[in-house]
């Protein structure tokens, strides 16, 4: 049997669902799903906990990698507002010999906002409190896929001042190191 070796990327904003979908990839196809909020809230009580989950994420994403060169398959339940964000990760399964599919969730804006609340409200250990001032500055800095992600269109070059996308990523994460593409047998 042909090992599984897809990435996907949950992307969208807190409370349209995105867990909830990795969830259900991991199970469908018995492989690992890697979330930070799991992660900060009991490692540092805190979303971001001065930076650290730049440290998590970056860690995560040399684990998904991992995996994927080993042959499984592996969800990243991210967000991944920006799409250079998405495309960086993308490259690194690529670079890995695995398929990328990009999980876009959506909620309508009240729902998203009343599901993060009542996320927070019966399980505060699995993520964070969120004001309304955090769900507007949220709401401005999320940049939705375009059609061209959505549908594995060609990658970009990455931004100026950086050789990959790896090496974009491994400037993001800090805790990424540069991923190399994997040699063809």
């Amino acid at each position: 049997m042909m090992p599984f070796r897809t990435l996907f990327l949950t992307v969208g904003l807190p409370g349209v669902g995105k867990t909830t979908r990795a969830k259900a990839l991991a199970s469908a196809h018995r492989i690992l799903r890697l979330t930070p909020d799991e992660w900060m809230a009991p490692l540092f009580g805190h979303s971001d906990a001065d930076g650290r989950r730049d440290i998590v994420e970056g860690r995560m994403i040399w684990v998904a990698h991992e995996v994927l060169a080993s042959g499984s398959g592996v969800v990243l339940d991210f967000g991944c507002w920006s799409p250079e964000e998405r495309y960086a990760i993308r490259a690194i399964a690529e670079a890995a010999g695995a398929d990328f599919k990009l999980e876009y969730v959506e909620a309508d804006e009240r729902d998203r906002r009343r599901r993060a609340t009542q996320r927070w409200l019966q399980a505060p250990h699995t993520t964070f409190e969120m004001t309304e001032h955090d769900h507007d500055r949220y709401l401005a800095s999320f940049e939705a896929p375009s059609p061209n992600e959505l549908s594995n269109g060609p990658i970009p070059s990455p931004p100026a001042g950086h050789a990959s996308w790896p090496a974009w990523a491994s400037s993001r994460w800090p805790t990424l190191p540069i991923i190399a593409p994997r040699a063809e047998t």
